[in-house]
This record gives structure tokens, sequence and C-alpha cells, in this order.
């Protein structure tokens, strides 16, 4: 059957079978992926991807069922009516109609234009010229150039029918830099357009590489600290989740309750922004037309984040934030384009305001260091010392604690140097983050 046979089947069936409504979701897609190493290939791959979920309303449930083939509607639609019998929430699961959607202009994508023996080339150029950088860069662990399109169709029996197409490329390097005996290694990553131009990935993997040579722990104690735009990016992502509606409702988020209070410094906004130039996108994984969301607002937290059911259980407009980890996945929630909003002090001038502490380039143990729910964490990082606004030597060995909360409400500063991640199940970032306090454990 053609794409179009198969959804007409599944919802004619559906209907007959008593389901309310139903609905595809339908994700197709390539992608290509190469790691060099010691110009050879490392690792080489071409794929292709096509899955279909269908989602039936039965006796007002949500049943869930994926194929890869359109073949057989039936055995599909009685599957995903079998899971909906399954569930036992008594949660109303709405649908969205037709709608109109917002323009989106893609943004430029020139590696995409590329032959697969081009990509290649590029990236054996990008180890190439990392390895000439500087004469401490040893060898290269890593080194990879990924490109891929993905063509999401959502329609359902109310009418709903929405395309997108959508192309990514990034790179990734991981130089390995030797002084000694000693050996250290980062990494560093660019994403679409920025790709024409590496030099600065190479020179901020180098560079970072190069700052924790000769690193010492430091005393134990309480340090104003400088948590740098990658580190704080991180954080934020790992406590997301204490923003979706869908937590707060299940009473797994330490915001509940919390809609117009105070919950972090009055220098701190927040916004989930899916029309974000360099990932934008024209609705969420519902087919709800995108809108941007001010998430917290000068320090007040101003909405959660919502797909349809959490919206309709409270009694708002959904925040276009449904999302799906993958094709055969239910329906949740995901953030976006999720970030502070940036200030207006540099990176060195938020050195020189930070005086005397602990600049923070990388936390670890993001999984297991914190919880979610309480916004405690104990995690393991590295970074520098600074004394009298200047550098003055690299730190290891440290565990930083606290609260999620407490921290945002600590905030003195807030840097220009926004950053982002790369795109995935949502895209976080922000900038640098000067913190007044912070329980640091060293020796």
């Amino acid at each position: 059957m053609t794409f179009e046979q198969f959804k007409d089947a599944c919802f004619r069936l559906a209907l007959e079978k008593g389901c309310d409504n139903a609905e595809i979701y339908s994700v197709s897609g390539d992608s290509f992926s190469v790691n060099v190493l010691s110009e050879e290939l490392d690792r080489y791959s071409v794929a292709r991807e096509n899955g279909l979920n269908l989602r039936v309303l039965f006796d007002g449930k949500n049943g869930y069922a994926y194929t890869e083939l359109f073949e057989d509607p039936e055995f599909l639609v009685d599957r995903a009516i079998d899971n909906a019998k399954a569930i036992e929430t008594t949660d109303v699961n709405p649908m969205q109609g037709v709608c109109e959607y917002p323009e989106i202009t893609p943004p430029e994508n020139p590696i995409m234009e590329l032959s697969e023996s081009e990509k290649i080339g590029l990236a054996m150029r990008l180890e190439r010229d990392t390895l000439a950088f500087d004469g401490r860069v040893n060898r290269m662990g890593y080194c990879s150039v990924s490109t891929g399109t993905t063509h999401t169709h959502i329609c359902n029996t109310l009418g709903l029918n929405a395309e997108s197409s959508d192309k990514f490329s990034y790179a990734v390097i991981g130089p390995i830099l030797r002084q000694g005996e000693d050996e250290n290694e980062a990494y560093a990553f660019r994403f679409g357009k920025d790709l024409l131009d590496c030099s600065s990935m190479i020179k901020e993997s180098v560079d970072n590489a190069l700052m924790r040579f000769n690193a010492r722990t430091v005393d134990s104690g309480e340090y104003r600290v400088l948590i740098r735009y990658d580190a704080a990016a991180d954080l934020l992502q790992a406590f997301s989740g204490m923003f979706s509606a869908d937590s707060v409702q299940k009473g797994l988020s330490l915001l509940a309750g919390k809609l117009g209070e105070q919950i972090a410094a009055e220098n701190i906004t927040i916004f989930d922004d899916p029309f974000e130039k360099d990932n934008p996108r024209a609705f969420d994984d519902e087919g709800v037309p995108s809108v941007m969301t001010t998430v917290v607002e000068n320090g007040v937290l101003k909405s959660y984040l919502h797909n349809l059911k959490t919206a309709l259980k409270d009694g708002v407009a959904s925040t276009s934030n449904a999302g799906r980890p993958g094709v055969a996945a239910p329906i949740g929630i995901a953030a976006t384009n999720f970030y502070i909003a940036p200030g207006i002090k540099t990176y060195d001038q938020m050195i020189g305001l930070l005086d005397n502490g602990l600049i923070i380039t990388e936390l670890g143990g993001l999984h297991a260091g914190l919880n979610p729910v309480s916004g405690d964490f104990s995690l393991i990082a590295s970074g520098l010392l600074v004394q009298n606004g200047s550098i003055l030597r690299s730190v290891e060995q440290i565990t930083c604690a606290g609260n999620f909360l407490e921290l945002m409400k600590n905030i003195e500063t807030v840097g220009s140097d926004l950053h982002m991640g790369l795109p995935g199940n949502g895209r976080f970032g922000s900038p640098s983050l000067l913190i007044s306090k912070l329980i640091i454990s060293g020796k």
C-alpha cells in the first residue's frame, strides 16, 4: 500500500471498530555519519528511517501501535485498541483539529549539498587542521561529520494534516593533547552553517584540553562561582523536567503551585522558543502550531510546558510542547529551544566580576548526581581557580553541591555568551552565570 492508502484504511477501520478518533504520526528520513582517525575511516554509516505510529482514542483512552511496513492496517488498528483497553488512567486525551501554521524559514545548511565523498573529505580536513593547530595535539580521539533529513507527517480523523521537512548537519571533534607524560582530551561541536568555518571549533577544543593540565583540587568551602555557558546549559537541561506540566500534575516537580512566584533572581528570564533561527519548527508532535513561551520572566515563573492533555487539565492553552523521544513512543512533553536569555557582560568581564572564586567549566554525573524532583545536586566538577580577577590555575577532583532553585536565586550576573547545545529531544542553552555562593568539596 501507499502511505495514503494505508492511512485511509487505518482511519476507516478505527472508526468502524468504535474509536472516537485516530491519528497517524509518521517519520521518514536518512542519515549519514563518518568518523575518521589517522586519515582513515573509523566508522561509516548510511541509514534510512521509516516508521508510523497509530494513535486511537477508544473509550476516551489513548492506544498506540507502531509499524515500519504499510501492510495489514486491521492488525495495527486492533493492536492500538487493545493497548487502549489496557490503560487505567481516566485522563482526557484530546487531538488537534484543522489549523494554520506559522511560516518557517529553514536555516542555511550548505553541508547538506555536499556528496558523501565530500563529507568524508571535510572530516579528513578537519582532522588534519586540528592536528596542525597546536604542536601539543598528539592525536584525535574523535572526529566526525554527520548529516540527515527528517520528514514528519501528522494527520488525523479531525482533518489535521501537518507536514514538515528538516535537515541537520554537525561535526564533533575530540583532540588529545600531550604535555610531558600527561594527556588531556576535550570536545567541541558545530551545527549547521557554522561548519563552513571550523577554526573556532578547533580552537575551543584545544583550549579546553590545555586548561586541564596541571590541575589540582582546592580546599573545601563556600565559593563564588562562575558557571561557564556550556556547563550552565548542561545543568539547565538536567533540571528542565521540573518545568513540564506533566511532572507538575503528577507531583514530581518542585515547581508545583509556584506559578506567579519568584523562583530565580530578577535577572533570569527563560524562553522556550520554537522559532530560534538555527532550529525552528512550525508545530509540535501533536500538530499544535508553535508558540513562543516565556517560562520565567525576571525570576517569576510564568508558565509550565504543556501538551494538549496537560493544558486541558489545567484549563490553559497548549504551549506546543508535545514531544516524542522516538516514532514508536507515546506523546509526552519536550522542550524546543529552551534557554536562559543572555545579559550584556562578556565572559572576560564576568571573570573580573568573579574576582576570587572558581570557574566551573565541566559538570559530571548529571544522570546520577542530582534529584530532578527535589532539585538537589552533588556533581563532579572541574574548572579554573581565579584570584583578583585573573585565572591562576586549573582545578579538578572537586564536587559542587546545592539546590537548583537556590542556585537560580543566587545568580548575580548573566553573561552575554549564550551557548546552544546540539538538537535532540529538546535543545538547551545558557550564557555564563555568576553565582554568589556554592558549596565546593575538595581537600
